[in-house]
């Protein structure tokens, strides 16, 4: 069915013919900035937690305090960024953040953090990550004309592992010359960036009366498009699928392999992650390129090279052969996982988008408690080369049987499904 001339009202708010444009390059500067700071204390929050202990489960405990409250605030985080200004949404969220990496790198600092410190910050940034999370994926098409909602994504993801090339290298030299708690402080300053930029975008502008009806509906709407909407579900799927069996190792067991089983200093665990970085960046930016019809042939590709690349970092003995595993690891997942996303932002009314970001975020933020959890099990007592080499069949088997399922969804076809 065709798009009525007014189905997305925010792109009336920018040029159609030039991208990018002043809000969303303000927006990517800010984002840019912020996620730096982010990566470093990510990079440096690993390296102190693999110090505390080297117990699996208690790291992916992290997780699972960070991903409980999404699990049960993703309803209420889906709905505020579809009723409310994304803007001030993104701001709170900021400003709640500066505080906890405040307080994380004091704890540091005075040599008194300890492993449930970091898990009951982890449950009030699971708080503000249930909001920021469905405000932050559904403002960047708000930026942009309908014509290059693809194309911001893109860039959109591109930023984000961009900043991967650059904060934990310098988290890494940060911790191994002046010790953890300046990632920390340094990322909290980061986050202003970020708000001064969300301050000068402008507002969304109003939809028909019967979108702005819409944008005051419960949860059920992003749930119902998604069952209307074969294709969009079974990127949703690929994405849980990921979150299974991928993103726990690159999250959770990450430190531990590094630090415990590999032996790498400070700086080589930042190398691990700015080798992760290049391939992330590179599967994001090769998203703006390659034409829409290519798109059924990009996700077997990225499944074939995520599977190649556990099983080689299960067997990985020095730093270069593990970069290298990381480096196709996140080229892979990037790629898949930025695409995925893609295909569901552009089908999704504007009305509803925030909605059924809360839902495609669910597929992440959902499993990777309970994945975590298991990996993190299964680390302690099999061995994390054991559990690498078991994800990967087990990655290969269910990601085969999605993309068979889901073969609409490869397509990528742009059209927005209408909301009933």
């Amino acid at each position: 069915m065709p798009e009525s001339s007014s189905s997305d009202a925010a792109a009336s708010a920018v040029p159609s013919s030039r991208f990018p444009n002043g809000p969303f390059v303000r927006y990517m500067i800010g984002e840019g900035i912020s996620m730096t700071g982010t990566w470093m204390q990510a990079m440096a929050m690993g390296w102190v937690m693999a110090g505390l202990t080297q117990s699996g489960f208690l790291l992916a405990m992290v997780n699972f305090a960070s991903g409980l409250p999404m699990l049960i605030l993703f309803r209420i985080g889906g709905m505020y960024a579809d009723k409310y200004d994304k803007r001030i949404i993104l701001q709170i969220c900021q400003v709640a953040q500066i505080c906890f990496a405040l307080l994380l790198g004091t704890l540091i600092a005075l040599h008194s953090l300890t492993i449930w410190h970091i898990i009951l910050t982890s449950v009030l940034l699971g708080i503000s990550n249930s909001f920021e999370m469905p405000a932050a994926s559904a403002i960047v098409p708000e930026l942009v004309s309908k014509e290059n909602v693809g194309r911001a994504i893109a860039a959109d993801r591109a930023v984000f592992h961009g900043t991967r090339l650059v904060g934990p290298a310098v988290a890494g030299y940060l911790v191994g010359s002046f010790g953890a708690e300046w990632a920390f402080y340094l990322n909290a300053l980061s986050f202003v960036a970020l708000i001064i930029a969300l301050a000068t975008l402008p507002p969304r502008p109003l939809g028909t009366p019967e979108q702005e009806e819409k944008r005051q509906g419960g949860m059920s709407a992003g749930f119902e498009h998604l069952r209307r909407d074969p294709a969009s579900m079974s990127m949703v799927t690929l994405l849980a699928t990921n979150t299974l069996f991928v993103f726990p190792v690159m999250i959770v067991l990450l430190p531990l392999y590094g630090q415990h089983t590999l032996q790498v200093t400070p700086q080589q665990m930042g190398g691990l992650m700015l080798a992760s970085g290049i391939g992330s960046v590179t599967g994001s930016l090769s998203m703006i390129f390659y034409p829409r019809d290519f798109r059924r042939f990009v996700f077997p590709f990225a499944v074939a090279l995520i599977c190649a690349a556990l099983v080689s970092l299960s067997y990985a003995d020095k730093f270069f052969w593990a970069a290298g595993s990381l480096t196709g690891l996140a080229l892979g997942v990037s790629t898949l996982v930025g695409l995925a996303n893609t295909v569901v932002q552009e089908r999704s009314p504007a009305e509803i988008r925030g909605r059924v970001s809360a839902i495609a975020g669910l597929s992440f933020f959902g499993f990777l408690p309970f994945a975590g959890l298991m990996m993190g099990w299964m680390a302690d007592h099999f061995g994390i080369r054991q559990v690498l080499f078991s994800s990967a069949l087990c990655y290969a088997v269910i990601g085969a049987l999605v993309l068979i399922w889901g073969r609409r969804g490869l397509t990528g076809a742009n059209e927005i499904v209408p909301t009933a």
